[in-house]
């Protein structure tokens, strides 16, 4: 067995090399995130990482989480950009304990006062995004997102770079 095994990794160490080499130079570059959630149609993204990123209105970018609720600090999330440094944020009250949230006047979601498990949601910021820091959200009703305190406005430095559906 342990001869088989010998010639197995003798005739095959250049292409084991190789292929350490590639994970190597392509995990300084990208990153792979799996949603597992519904708050983003797809379920696998491919994150290149870039330091310093200023995305726009649009983009979809993948930034740490930092934590509360039902997730952990350094969690992976992707979400789609809507407001931007200089943006205006407003919410108006509706029924349910809610808030309708605006960017700039343009509709961007509705909040809930509970998460789907339970969890208690506390209203996002409002008013006027500050310098390197970005509204993010989902399309889904129940994303977590900047509609809620626990995400917030992100700041530049959690954002680790644009996201790209793969699948």
């Amino acid at each position: 067995m342990a001869d088989t095994l010998y010639a197995h990794i003798s005739r095959l160490l250049p292409l084991y090399l190789w292929l350490l080499v590639g994970c190597i130079a392509v995990g300084r570059s990208y990153l792979l995130a799996f949603n597992l959630s519904d708050s983003l149609p797809g379920t696998i993204f491919l994150i290149q990482k870039e330091k310093g990123l200023n995305p726009r209105p649009g983009e979809r970018v993948a930034f740490l989480y930092g934590g509360g609720g039902p997730y952990g600090a350094g969690t992976v999330f992707v979400k789609i950009v809507k407001g931007v440094s200089g943006s205006y944020v407003t919410a108006k009250a509706v029924e349910a304990g809610g808030y309708d949230y605006f960017v700039d006047e343009a509709f961007v979601g509705r909040s809930k006062p509970l998460s789907k498990t339970g969890f208690p949601l506390k209203k996002g910021p409002i008013g006027q995004i500050p310098r390197h820091h970005y509204y993010l959200t989902a399309p889904h009703p129940d994303s977590l997102d900047s509609r809620y305190a626990w995400v917030g406005w992100v700041a530049r430095d959690r954002i680790i770079g644009r996201a790209y559906r793969i699948f």
